[in-house]
């Protein structure tokens, strides 16, 4: 048996933990559950008033279809108020609402699209500002070099063994 008890995934999660992936993803939890609750009401408040206003006024979240009762199910009955405050009897009916579907697909796509602009633009940041650093990082290379055309470097100093060379020569001609 291993001396190692701990999973193998665990050291892995630690540093996924540590690095602050976890943290950027709360926050980014966090505030995509604001941001849905901002296109929910834009879909509800906006933009869902002026599609019913096609659909001859009537209000898209209602909007459902009653489905039939199986044969050998039992009817279960509720006691409502009516528009005259009396208690009525009735039975329970089972919708199929597909006005709330339909939001709730026009909620995804409303945030569908404004994370994929949201991307785009800092994608297109990024690009910009690498673009910009390479820029430098060239005009930078091209002054290094026309400096280093402009000044040509000294010859290189003798060394020692070359100049008790020359000394040497110099006071065998004395």
């Amino acid at each position: 048996m291993s001396k190692n008890l701990k999973p193998s995934w665990w050291d892995e999660f630690i540093t996924f933990a540590v690095k602050g992936n976890a943290m950027a993803l709360a926050v980014g939890t966090i505030i995509g559950g604001a941001f849905s609750t901002i296109t929910k009401s834009m879909t509800n408040d906006l933009i869902m008033p002026v599609v019913n206003i096609f659909l001859g006024g009537a209000d898209f979240s209602e909007a459902k279809i009653a489905l039939p009762r199986m044969p050998w199910v039992e009817p279960t009955y509720e006691t409502v108020v009516n528009a005259a405050g009396e208690e009525v009897v009735q039975e329970v009916q089972n919708y199929l609402t597909y006005g709330n579907f339909i939001s709730a697909v026009i909620n995804f796509v409303i945030l569908a699209l404004v994370v994929f602009w949201i991307v785009k633009i800092v994608n297109k940041l990024t690009e910009m500002a690498e673009k910009k650093k390479r820029e430098e990082e060239a005009a930078a290379a091209a002054a290094a070099a026309a400096e280093a055309a402009a000044n040509p470097p000294a010859p290189p100093a003798p060394t020692a063994e070359e100049l008790l060379t020359e000394i040497r020569d110099l006071l065998k001609n004395k």
